[in-house]
């Protein structure tokens, strides 16, 4: 008799931050502002006050270093996924470190905080196991994180079930 599957096989996420605009869209934001900069910039120093038109070339250098800082950190991102029977969460910077954590899917427990008066605000993911713990998705939306926190619950939930419906097998 074959041994049944225990954990999902398809069960792998991978988490990255929104990006609130592409890269073609990033240069024609950049192409706009400068037109801008350099029109009105151009304007006042046609009046004389030609020190104006340097502090519009600094808006348009804090503009540029803003984006490129957000899109350097838009390479990070974060992975779930089962494997050899553990749930395993790892974490890539932007430079590209990682980290991993392996948690066994009987045990682990996923916490989503809540606060305020009511518990309406939506705080952090947590995996946490014997001692270690870790937030997942702090990036994400809280819609997002309460989302993944029900699919986590959900599918560690389906684990738990089949293998108290198969105890011999584990």
């Amino acid at each position: 008799m074959e041994k049944p599957t225990l954990l999902p096989d398809d069960f792998d996420l991978v988490l990255r931050p929104n990006m609130s605009l592409s890269r073609r869209g990033f240069f024609w934001l950049m192409v706009f502002f400068t037109a801008i900069s350099v029109i009105v910039g151009g304007y006042f120093w046609s009046l004389g006050a030609w020190p104006v038109f340097g502090f519009f070339g600094l808006d348009v250098a804090l503009l540029y270093g803003a984006f490129r800082l957000n899109y350097r950190y838009g390479k990070r991102y974060e992975t779930l996924s089962m494997a050899d029977e553990k749930l395993v969460f790892s974490q890539v910077t932007a430079l590209g470190a990682a980290r991993q954590w392996e948690f066994d899917p009987y045990w682990v427990r996923v916490t989503l905080e809540r606060f305020g008066a009511h518990g309406e605000d939506i705080g952090a993911l947590i995996l946490s196991s014997h001692g270690k713990y870790v937030s997942v998705g702090a990036f994400l939306a809280p819609e997002e994180r309460e989302s993944l926190a029900g699919s986590l619950q959900a599918t560690l939930g389906g684990w738990r079930n089949r293998l108290a419906a198969h105890p011999a097998s584990a």
